[in-house]
């Protein structure tokens, strides 16, 4: 009887270990660094930080393109002219991605993966997917105006990179003077 419980108690440790060492990743790969992604983004000198708060009529707008609740009650960009830049998070599968998207004239000027921290789907950081949302504008079913391609086996991270480029779009009129958004 005890040899039995000796080798439970064994295999116990093990699995520990095991996942101690293989399991709930704790890896965050950055690919490149928030202020990095401004400062290029505005040739060098990003401007200051604005704040867009959310207000009861942007919050409905806001879940339905997340599919749920935004965690904050603003929203931090940068502006310069008709260009805003947004460094956004969105869960892929269990963890926070955060991109950096610039908006120009209502359509995507830039998108690139700054952090990942999931085990599977990282291939979103590449620019053969980033580059498919260049020029992509808001549909006025808030949906986007190019098909984008997704990438087996990463489809909650695709579908996470499409609900920021969506809400960076429909947030971008939110900024310009003149307008109502």
């Amino acid at each position: 009887m005890n040899t039995l419980r000796f080798a439970k108690f064994i295999a116990l440790a093990l699995l520990a270990s095991a996942y101690s060492l293989f399991g709930d990743d704790e890896t965050e790969d950055v690919y490149l660094a928030p202020e990095k992604f401004l400062s290029e983004s505005f040739e060098g000198a990003p401007p200051k930080a604005a704040t867009l708060w959310i207000t009861k009529d942007l919050k409905p707008e806001i879940r339905s393109i997340l599919g749920h609740d935004y965690k904050g009650l603003r929203i931090r960009y940068w502006i310069s002219g008709e260009r805003t830049a947004w460094i956004l998070e969105e869960i892929g599968k269990v963890k926070p991605i955060t991109v950096g998207i610039v908006v120009e004239s209502d359509k995507i000027a830039r998108l690139k993966v700054l952090v990942y921290r999931e085990s599977h789907g990282w291939e979103v950081k590449y620019p053969f997917f980033t580059d498919q949302f260049i020029e992509t504008e808001l549909t006025q079913k808030r949906r986007l105006s190019q098909n984008i391609d997704g990438i087996s086996g990463a489809t909650l991270s695709v579908n996470a990179l499409k609900r920021l480029a969506r809400l960076a779009l429909f947030l971008h009129p939110h900024t310009q003077p003149d307008t109502d958004g």
